[in-house]
Protein backbone atom coordinates (compact mmCIF):
# COMPACT_ATOMS: atom_id res chain seq x y z
CA UNK A 1 0.00 0.00 0.00
CA UNK A 2 2.87 2.34 0.92
CA UNK A 3 4.48 1.93 -2.55
CA UNK A 4 1.19 2.76 -4.31
CA UNK A 5 0.83 5.93 -2.18
CA UNK A 6 4.37 7.08 -3.18
CA UNK A 7 3.56 6.57 -6.91
CA UNK A 8 0.39 8.66 -6.62
CA UNK A 9 2.34 11.48 -4.89
CA UNK A 10 5.03 11.46 -7.67
CA UNK A 11 2.34 11.54 -10.38
CA UNK A 12 0.81 14.62 -8.80
CA UNK A 13 4.10 16.60 -8.80
CA UNK A 14 5.38 15.41 -12.19
CA UNK A 15 5.38 18.29 -14.70
CA UNK A 16 4.12 20.75 -12.11
CA UNK A 17 6.13 23.64 -13.59
CA UNK A 18 6.03 22.47 -17.26
CA UNK A 19 3.27 24.86 -18.15
CA UNK A 20 3.34 27.26 -21.15
CA UNK A 21 4.60 30.69 -20.09
CA UNK A 22 3.28 33.89 -21.68
CA UNK A 23 6.81 34.94 -22.80
CA UNK A 24 7.64 31.59 -24.48
CA UNK A 25 5.89 32.41 -27.76
CA UNK A 26 6.38 36.20 -27.72
CA UNK A 27 8.01 37.16 -31.09
CA UNK A 28 9.44 40.40 -29.62
CA UNK A 29 11.71 38.53 -27.19
CA UNK A 30 15.08 37.20 -28.46
CA UNK A 31 15.80 34.15 -26.30
CA UNK A 32 19.38 33.76 -27.64
CA UNK A 33 20.47 37.31 -26.81
CA UNK A 34 23.03 37.55 -23.99
CA UNK A 35 22.06 40.60 -21.99
CA UNK A 36 24.77 42.76 -20.48
CA UNK A 37 25.17 42.23 -16.73
CA UNK A 38 23.58 44.90 -14.58
CA UNK A 39 25.20 45.43 -11.12
CA UNK A 40 21.70 45.94 -9.58
CA UNK A 41 21.01 42.24 -10.17
CA UNK A 42 23.55 41.38 -7.44
CA UNK A 43 23.72 44.31 -5.04
CA UNK A 44 24.90 42.16 -2.14
CA UNK A 45 28.16 41.17 -3.87
CA UNK A 46 30.05 37.89 -3.46
CA UNK A 47 29.87 35.81 -0.28
CA UNK A 48 33.27 34.11 -0.75
CA UNK A 49 36.56 35.23 -2.30
CA UNK A 50 37.40 33.35 -5.52
CA UNK A 51 40.89 33.53 -7.02
CA UNK A 52 42.88 32.03 -9.90
CA UNK A 53 46.61 32.15 -10.59
CA UNK A 54 48.80 31.10 -13.50
CA UNK A 55 52.53 30.97 -14.20
CA UNK A 56 54.17 32.81 -17.09
CA UNK A 57 57.49 32.22 -18.92
CA UNK A 58 60.52 34.34 -18.08
CA UNK A 59 60.66 36.04 -21.50
CA UNK A 60 57.20 37.60 -20.83
CA UNK A 61 58.33 39.26 -17.60
CA UNK A 62 59.46 42.58 -19.12
CA UNK A 63 56.33 42.98 -21.29
CA UNK A 64 53.95 42.16 -18.42
CA UNK A 65 55.66 44.76 -16.19
CA UNK A 66 55.03 47.41 -18.85
CA UNK A 67 51.43 46.32 -19.63
CA UNK A 68 50.30 45.57 -16.05
CA UNK A 69 48.83 49.07 -15.32
CA UNK A 70 46.56 48.65 -18.38
CA UNK A 71 45.41 45.20 -17.20
CA UNK A 72 44.88 46.44 -13.65
CA UNK A 73 42.76 49.37 -14.88
CA UNK A 74 40.59 47.09 -17.06
CA UNK A 75 39.90 44.66 -14.18
CA UNK A 76 39.24 47.48 -11.69
CA UNK A 77 36.11 48.47 -13.64
CA UNK A 78 34.62 45.04 -12.85
CA UNK A 79 35.78 45.05 -9.20
CA UNK A 80 38.49 42.38 -9.65
CA UNK A 81 41.94 42.71 -8.07
CA UNK A 82 45.09 41.41 -9.80
CA UNK A 83 48.64 40.80 -8.64
CA UNK A 84 51.89 40.25 -10.59
CA UNK A 85 54.49 38.24 -8.64
CA UNK A 86 57.89 38.47 -10.37
CA UNK A 87 59.65 36.32 -7.74
CA UNK A 88 57.44 33.26 -8.33
CA UNK A 89 56.66 34.23 -11.95
CA UNK A 90 52.88 34.14 -11.49
CA UNK A 91 49.75 36.26 -12.04
CA UNK A 92 46.78 36.13 -9.65
CA UNK A 93 43.23 37.48 -9.98
CA UNK A 94 40.66 37.46 -7.17
CA UNK A 95 37.21 38.87 -6.37
CA UNK A 96 36.68 41.78 -3.96
CA UNK A 97 33.74 43.30 -2.08
CA UNK A 98 33.04 45.52 -5.10
CA UNK A 99 32.63 42.52 -7.46
CA UNK A 100 29.04 42.11 -8.64
CA UNK A 101 29.22 39.88 -11.76
CA UNK A 102 29.80 36.27 -10.57
CA UNK A 103 31.15 35.12 -13.97
CA UNK A 104 33.74 37.92 -14.35
CA UNK A 105 36.31 35.96 -12.31
CA UNK A 106 36.27 33.21 -14.98
CA UNK A 107 36.83 35.88 -17.64
CA UNK A 108 39.70 37.33 -15.57
CA UNK A 109 41.24 33.83 -15.36
CA UNK A 110 41.09 33.57 -19.18
CA UNK A 111 42.72 37.01 -19.41
CA UNK A 112 45.83 36.01 -17.42
CA UNK A 113 46.05 32.70 -19.32
CA UNK A 114 46.10 34.59 -22.64
CA UNK A 115 48.73 37.04 -21.33
CA UNK A 116 50.98 34.13 -20.32
CA UNK A 117 50.65 32.69 -23.88
CA UNK A 118 52.10 35.88 -25.50
CA UNK A 119 48.77 37.48 -26.52
CA UNK A 120 49.19 41.31 -26.50
CA UNK A 121 47.46 43.05 -23.56
CA UNK A 122 45.05 45.24 -25.67
CA UNK A 123 43.82 42.08 -27.48
CA UNK A 124 43.63 39.96 -24.29
CA UNK A 125 41.50 42.60 -22.46
CA UNK A 126 38.74 42.07 -25.09
CA UNK A 127 38.02 38.68 -23.43
CA UNK A 128 36.21 40.56 -20.62
CA UNK A 129 33.29 41.19 -23.05
CA UNK A 130 30.41 38.73 -22.71
CA UNK A 131 30.33 37.91 -26.44
CA UNK A 132 34.06 37.10 -26.65
CA UNK A 133 35.32 33.61 -25.74
CA UNK A 134 38.79 32.04 -25.84
CA UNK A 135 40.36 28.62 -26.35
CA UNK A 136 43.98 27.59 -25.77
CA UNK A 137 44.76 24.50 -27.88
CA UNK A 138 47.72 22.37 -26.78
CA UNK A 139 49.61 21.02 -29.81
CA UNK A 140 52.88 19.90 -28.17
CA UNK A 141 51.69 16.35 -27.42
CA UNK A 142 50.11 15.73 -30.87
CA UNK A 143 53.44 15.10 -32.66
CA UNK A 144 56.41 13.25 -31.16
CA UNK A 145 59.11 14.09 -33.71
CA UNK A 146 60.44 17.64 -33.14
CA UNK A 147 61.28 18.33 -36.83
CA UNK A 148 57.87 17.09 -37.98
CA UNK A 149 56.18 19.20 -35.29
CA UNK A 150 57.96 22.39 -36.45
CA UNK A 151 57.12 21.63 -40.11
CA UNK A 152 53.38 21.09 -39.42
CA UNK A 153 53.20 24.16 -37.19
CA UNK A 154 54.69 26.17 -40.08
CA UNK A 155 51.91 24.80 -42.36
CA UNK A 156 49.44 26.38 -39.93
CA UNK A 157 51.17 29.79 -40.11
CA UNK A 158 51.97 29.71 -43.86
CA UNK A 159 54.37 31.92 -45.85
CA UNK A 160 54.36 35.47 -44.39
CA UNK A 161 51.49 34.36 -42.06
CA UNK A 162 49.14 34.25 -45.09
CA UNK A 163 47.37 31.00 -44.02
CA UNK A 164 46.84 32.35 -40.49
CA UNK A 165 45.37 35.62 -41.78
CA UNK A 166 42.99 33.74 -44.10
CA UNK A 167 41.81 31.58 -41.17
CA UNK A 168 41.27 34.69 -39.02
CA UNK A 169 39.11 36.31 -41.73
CA UNK A 170 37.00 33.18 -42.43
CA UNK A 171 36.46 32.08 -38.80
CA UNK A 172 36.21 35.60 -37.34
CA UNK A 173 38.69 34.68 -34.60
CA UNK A 174 42.03 36.06 -33.43
CA UNK A 175 44.64 33.26 -33.67
CA UNK A 176 48.17 33.25 -32.23
CA UNK A 177 50.59 30.32 -32.64
CA UNK A 178 53.20 30.39 -29.87
CA UNK A 179 55.44 27.49 -28.81
CA UNK A 180 53.41 24.41 -27.94
CA UNK A 181 50.01 26.15 -27.89
CA UNK A 182 47.59 27.97 -30.21
CA UNK A 183 45.57 30.75 -28.55
CA UNK A 184 42.26 31.66 -30.22
CA UNK A 185 39.67 34.35 -29.36
CA UNK A 186 36.21 34.73 -30.90
CA UNK A 187 32.70 33.25 -30.95
CA UNK A 188 31.93 29.65 -29.97
CA UNK A 189 31.28 28.68 -33.59
CA UNK A 190 34.58 30.17 -34.77
CA UNK A 191 36.57 28.57 -31.93
CA UNK A 192 35.11 25.16 -32.79
CA UNK A 193 36.27 25.57 -36.42
CA UNK A 194 39.76 26.75 -35.34
CA UNK A 195 40.24 23.78 -32.99
CA UNK A 196 39.27 21.32 -35.73
CA UNK A 197 41.61 22.97 -38.29
CA UNK A 198 44.57 23.04 -35.84
CA UNK A 199 44.13 19.41 -34.75
CA UNK A 200 43.72 18.17 -38.36
CA UNK A 201 46.89 20.03 -39.37
CA UNK A 202 49.02 18.76 -36.48
CA UNK A 203 47.77 15.15 -36.89
CA UNK A 204 48.41 15.37 -40.67
CA UNK A 205 44.75 14.65 -41.51
CA UNK A 206 44.16 17.71 -43.72
CA UNK A 207 46.22 20.74 -44.76
CA UNK A 208 44.81 24.12 -43.58
CA UNK A 209 44.62 25.31 -47.21
CA UNK A 210 41.90 22.68 -47.93
CA UNK A 211 39.98 23.83 -44.83
CA UNK A 212 40.19 27.41 -46.13
CA UNK A 213 38.68 26.31 -49.48
CA UNK A 214 35.80 24.54 -47.67
CA UNK A 215 35.13 27.59 -45.45
CA UNK A 216 35.07 29.89 -48.49
CA UNK A 217 32.45 27.67 -50.19
CA UNK A 218 30.38 27.59 -46.99
CA UNK A 219 30.52 31.38 -46.72
CA UNK A 220 29.14 31.70 -50.26
CA UNK A 221 26.38 29.13 -49.57
CA UNK A 222 25.29 31.03 -46.42
CA UNK A 223 24.32 34.00 -48.61
CA UNK A 224 21.69 31.92 -50.49
CA UNK A 225 18.49 31.66 -48.36
CA UNK A 226 17.13 28.84 -50.59
CA UNK A 227 19.92 26.51 -49.37
CA UNK A 228 19.43 27.29 -45.67
CA UNK A 229 17.70 23.97 -44.87
CA UNK A 230 19.55 21.78 -47.40
CA UNK A 231 22.58 19.54 -47.06
CA UNK A 232 25.75 21.23 -48.41
CA UNK A 233 27.89 18.10 -48.83
CA UNK A 234 27.30 18.00 -52.60
CA UNK A 235 28.71 21.55 -52.97
CA UNK A 236 31.78 21.09 -50.77
CA UNK A 237 35.06 19.98 -52.39
CA UNK A 238 36.33 16.50 -51.55
CA UNK A 239 40.07 16.03 -51.21
CA UNK A 240 41.77 12.67 -51.52
CA UNK A 241 44.85 12.02 -49.43
CA UNK A 242 47.89 11.37 -51.60
CA UNK A 243 50.34 8.73 -50.44
CA UNK A 244 53.80 10.26 -50.67
CA UNK A 245 56.57 7.74 -51.20
CA UNK A 246 58.79 7.61 -48.17
CA UNK A 247 62.37 6.51 -48.01
CA UNK A 248 62.69 2.88 -47.06
CA UNK A 249 64.69 2.39 -43.92
CA UNK A 250 67.43 -0.14 -44.43
CA UNK A 251 66.90 -2.93 -41.94
CA UNK A 252 70.10 -4.04 -40.28
CA UNK A 253 70.83 -7.74 -40.48
CA UNK A 254 70.57 -9.37 -37.11
CA UNK A 255 73.77 -11.09 -36.10
CA UNK A 256 73.55 -14.47 -34.42
CA UNK A 257 73.29 -14.21 -30.67
CA UNK A 258 76.41 -15.02 -28.68
CA UNK A 259 76.53 -14.98 -24.89
CA UNK A 260 80.14 -13.76 -24.91
CA UNK A 261 80.91 -10.02 -25.09
CA UNK A 262 82.83 -8.65 -28.13
CA UNK A 263 86.64 -8.61 -27.86
CA UNK A 264 88.01 -5.34 -26.40
CA UNK A 265 89.46 -2.83 -28.86
CA UNK A 266 93.23 -2.20 -28.52
CA UNK A 267 94.09 1.08 -26.81
CA UNK A 268 96.67 3.62 -28.02
CA UNK A 269 99.32 2.16 -25.69
CA UNK A 270 98.65 -1.36 -27.03
CA UNK A 271 99.12 -0.10 -30.61
CA UNK A 272 102.40 1.62 -29.63
CA UNK A 273 103.60 -1.59 -27.94
CA UNK A 274 102.81 -3.60 -31.10
CA UNK A 275 104.72 -1.22 -33.40
CA UNK A 276 107.60 -0.86 -30.91
CA UNK A 277 107.26 2.94 -30.70
CA UNK A 278 106.51 2.73 -26.99
CA UNK A 279 110.14 1.90 -26.20
CA UNK A 280 111.63 4.68 -28.38
CA UNK A 281 113.10 7.75 -26.74
CA UNK A 282 111.47 11.18 -27.07
CA UNK A 283 114.17 12.33 -29.50
CA UNK A 284 113.64 9.34 -31.81
CA UNK A 285 109.83 9.83 -31.69
CA UNK A 286 110.23 13.47 -32.72
CA UNK A 287 112.62 12.57 -35.54
CA UNK A 288 110.16 9.93 -36.80
CA UNK A 289 107.30 12.44 -36.75
CA UNK A 290 109.44 15.00 -38.60
CA UNK A 291 110.37 12.39 -41.24
CA UNK A 292 106.68 11.48 -41.82
CA UNK A 293 105.88 15.17 -42.13
CA UNK A 294 108.64 15.63 -44.73
CA UNK A 295 107.34 12.68 -46.76
CA UNK A 296 103.80 14.10 -46.77
CA UNK A 297 105.12 17.51 -47.85
CA UNK A 298 107.11 15.92 -50.69
CA UNK A 299 104.00 14.06 -51.93
CA UNK A 300 101.94 17.24 -51.80
CA UNK A 301 104.54 19.33 -53.70
CA UNK A 302 104.86 16.62 -56.39
CA UNK A 303 101.07 16.58 -56.84
CA UNK A 304 100.88 20.37 -57.09
CA UNK A 305 103.71 20.39 -59.66
CA UNK A 306 101.89 17.76 -61.71
CA UNK A 307 98.77 19.94 -61.72
CA UNK A 308 100.74 23.05 -62.80
CA UNK A 309 102.56 21.15 -65.59
CA UNK A 310 99.28 19.78 -66.93
CA UNK A 311 98.39 23.29 -68.17
CA UNK A 312 101.49 23.37 -70.46
CA UNK A 313 100.93 19.96 -72.14
CA UNK A 314 99.85 20.62 -75.79
CA UNK A 315 96.56 19.09 -76.95
CA UNK A 316 96.62 16.08 -79.31
CA UNK A 317 96.48 16.97 -83.01
CA UNK A 318 93.86 15.26 -85.20
CA UNK A 319 95.34 12.22 -87.01
CA UNK A 320 95.46 11.64 -90.82
CA UNK A 321 92.80 9.02 -90.54
CA UNK A 322 90.34 11.68 -89.44
CA UNK A 323 91.18 13.85 -92.52
CA UNK A 324 90.58 10.85 -94.83
CA UNK A 325 87.23 10.28 -93.21
CA UNK A 326 86.32 13.94 -93.80
CA UNK A 327 87.26 13.63 -97.52
CA UNK A 328 85.09 10.51 -97.87
CA UNK A 329 82.19 12.39 -96.32
CA UNK A 330 82.55 15.30 -98.83
CA UNK A 331 82.66 12.80 -101.73
CA UNK A 332 79.51 11.14 -100.46
CA UNK A 333 77.73 14.51 -100.26
CA UNK A 334 78.75 15.39 -103.87
CA UNK A 335 77.51 12.01 -105.17
CA UNK A 336 74.18 12.49 -103.35
CA UNK A 337 73.77 15.98 -104.88
CA UNK A 338 74.44 14.62 -108.42
CA UNK A 339 71.89 11.81 -108.04
CA UNK A 340 69.27 14.26 -106.75
CA UNK A 341 69.80 16.53 -109.81
CA UNK A 342 69.33 13.58 -112.19
CA UNK A 343 66.12 12.55 -110.45
CA UNK A 344 64.81 16.13 -110.72
CA UNK A 345 65.53 16.17 -114.52
CA UNK A 346 63.63 12.90 -115.05
CA UNK A 347 60.65 14.23 -113.13
CA UNK A 348 60.57 17.40 -115.25
CA UNK A 349 60.61 15.35 -118.49
CA UNK A 350 57.76 13.17 -117.22
CA UNK A 351 55.64 16.20 -116.38
CA UNK A 352 56.35 17.73 -119.84
CA UNK A 353 55.28 14.51 -121.61
CA UNK A 354 52.05 14.38 -119.59
CA UNK A 355 51.13 18.02 -120.41
CA UNK A 356 51.56 17.69 -124.30
CA UNK A 357 48.27 17.87 -126.34
CA UNK A 358 48.41 15.20 -129.19
CA UNK A 359 46.48 17.30 -131.82
CA UNK A 360 48.79 20.32 -131.39
CA UNK A 361 51.84 18.07 -131.55
CA UNK A 362 50.68 16.45 -134.93
CA UNK A 363 49.79 19.89 -136.42
CA UNK A 364 53.18 21.25 -135.51
CA UNK A 365 55.02 18.27 -137.05
CA UNK A 366 53.01 18.66 -140.41
CA UNK A 367 54.25 22.24 -141.00
CA UNK A 368 57.49 22.64 -142.94
CA UNK A 369 60.31 24.23 -141.06
CA UNK A 370 60.95 27.82 -142.17
CA UNK A 371 64.32 28.28 -143.91
CA UNK A 372 66.43 31.14 -142.80
CA UNK A 373 67.46 33.64 -145.49
CA UNK A 374 71.09 33.63 -146.25
CA UNK A 375 72.73 36.97 -145.84
CA UNK A 376 74.40 38.19 -149.02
Amino acid sequence: MGENMEKTVNKKHKGKHDKPKPWDEDPNIDHWKVEKFDPFWNEGGMLEVSSFSTLFPQYREKYLQEAWPMVKGALKEYGVSCELNLVEGSMTVSTTRKTRDPYIIVKARDLIRLLSRSVPAPQAIKILDDEMQCDIIKIGNLVRNKERFVKRRQHLVGPNSSTLKALEILTGCYILVQGNTVAAMGSFKGLKQVRRIVEDCMQNKMHPVYHIKILMVKKELEKDPALANENWDRFLPKFKKKNVKQKKVKSKEKKPYTPFPPPPQPSKIDKLLESGEYFLSERKKESKKWQEKQEKQAEKTAENKRKRDAAFIPPEEPSRQNSCEAEDKTNDVAAMAKSLKEKAKKLRKQKFAENINPEEYIAASGEKPSKKKKSK
